[in-house]
């Protein structure tokens, strides 16, 4: 009976080795897995663009297809947005820190996230819309 408990202490043992591979090789495998996704939606998203394609007679909507799957990038509106948001998270965390919790560091970092914010607000009201958006705006409602 023994033998038979020290085998299985043994058996144990060793699986406690592949805890820490798998807990190494677990992030490895998940951003694989979301790479293998993303790749595959924009696989799909461009076959069926080109099947749309095939049945619009006129090149202008082919056009309007391609500029609708262009991806867009961030404007001075988003980072004011974002600019805000963070500002009263980091507020937030300030007032946990102070009066929740009463400790020092949960209110430096509160000021941090705030002061980050305020950097965001300022970038997002400093740099211009990008010129290809505003020249796209425009031709947009030249058409109309």
């Amino acid at each position: 009976m023994f033998i038979i408990q020290y085998q299985a202490v043994e058996v144990f043992d060793s699986l406690g080795v592949l805890i820490p591979i798998f807990g190494v090789l677990m992030p490895v495998f998940i951003v694989l897995i979301v790479f293998v996704y993303n790749s595959k939606q924009e696989k799909y998203k461009y076959d069926a663009l080109i099947e749309v394609s095939k049945n619009v007679k006129e090149s202008e909507e082919v056009i309007n297809l391609l500029k609708s799957f262009k991806e867009e990038k961030k404007s001075n509106t988003d980072l004011r947005k974002t600019g805000l948001i963070t500002i009263f998270t980091g507020i937030g965390l300030s007032l946990l820190g102070y009066h929740g919790l009463g400790t020092d560091v949960v209110f430096g970092v509160g000021l941090l996230v705030a002061f980050i914010g305020i950097g965001q607000m300022i970038a997002g009201y400093v740099y211009p819309n990008q010129p290809d958006e505003i020249t796209d705006t425009v031709e947009s409602y030249e058409k109309k």
